[in-house]
């Protein structure tokens, strides 16, 4: 029979040891982190504070770019401890909570890009009936749904995973991840993976749905007047960017976390583990400041202080 037991830590197996090189690796996620931490500050008080920008379009943009602050915070101070760390373990309500913080960032991130593609959808396809459909009571009810949905799926997720009796305490990762403590199970995990590819085909549903509601906007561009077709390409493209590159990030990430990557580079693997979590809170900001007329002017005003 084997022997299980309560854990009260894990050890993070990813990280060893990078000499002095760790005081490098410390200075680059640092700087990533405050360039994220600003570019998205930035854009949530142009934002806020610029009262022709309190369109549907850019308050769905704010909560995308409030979900990066939330994300980057739940995993970039930790790493940050972790580099410069010896021994690298993290108790397991911190390890929990922290994937509460990541799961729930990444659910967050799909549901607004969905809800994002259905307010393009309503602009471009129905623009006669798009101020009857989208009130500030459903913008209001839009958001809060894509808040909320995300945290009450990951809180049943971790309330499967709490109870498991576990073979051992090291997670292969440089964060704590919830599939790695279910593949540590000694007890029955029947329920967890059931409920794991429910939640998976939702995701790759509201995915399909998204790039399908984008089908039929491209549709409706295309056979319309070539100023319709540049406007739908100039707000749809940024949309679509994000999704495709946070979807190969996650994508990366369930190939390591459902195959054998022992023939990958350690570095390498590291990289592919981290890229969803950290290139995305700084691509968003990018994308949709370099892309929106409204937002670029705004923010070259507020930097120069000419507001």
């Amino acid at each position: 029979m084997i022997n299980s037991t309560r854990v009260s830590f894990f050890t993070l197996g990813a990280y060893f040891d990078t000499g002095l090189f760790k005081y490098f690796l410390f200075i680059i996620v640092m700087l990533l982190y405050i360039l994220i931490v600003c570019a998205n500050v930035l854009l949530i008080v142009v934002i806020c504070v610029n009262r022709s920008l309190h369109e549907p379009m850019y308050l769905f943009l704010c909560s995308l770019f409030v979900n990066e602050l939330y994300g980057s915070t739940g995993l970039f101070p930790f790493l940050l401890l972790q580099i410069l760390s010896d021994i690298h373990t993290v108790s397991v309500p911190f390890c929990f909570l922290q994937i509460l913080s990541v799961y729930t960032y990444a659910s967050i991130q799909f549901t607004n890009l969905a809800v994002m593609s259905y307010d393009r959808y309503l602009a471009i396809c129905c623009p006669l009936q798009y101020n009857t459909r989208m009130t500030h009571n459903k913008v209001a009810m839009l958001i809060t749904v894509t808040w909320l949905y995300p945290f009450l799926a990951i809180l049943i997720l971790i309330f499967l995973t709490a109870p498991l009796q576990l073979c051992g305490n090291i997670i292969y990762k440089v964060y704590c991840d919830n599939y790695s403590i279910v593949k540590l199970a000694c007890s029955d995990t029947t329920v967890n993976n059931v409920y794991g590819i429910f939640y998976s085909f939702a995701t790759v549903f509201l995915v399909f749905l998204i790039l399908y509601t984008y089908m039929r906007i491209l549709k409706v561009c295309f056979s319309g007047s070539k100023r319709t077709r540049q406007k739908a390409v100039s707000t749809c493209t940024p949309h679509l960017a994000s999704l495709l590159n946070f979807s190969c990030g996650c994508f990366f990430e369930i190939v390591q976390n459902r195959f054998d990557m022992k023939h990958v580079p350690n570095m390498l693997s590291i990289f592919l583990s981290l890229y969803w979590l950290t290139c995305q809170p700084l691509f968003n900001p990018v994308m949709y400041g370099l892309n929106f007329t409204k937002i670029r002017i705004t923010c070259t005003s507020v930097i120069f202080g000419k507001m």
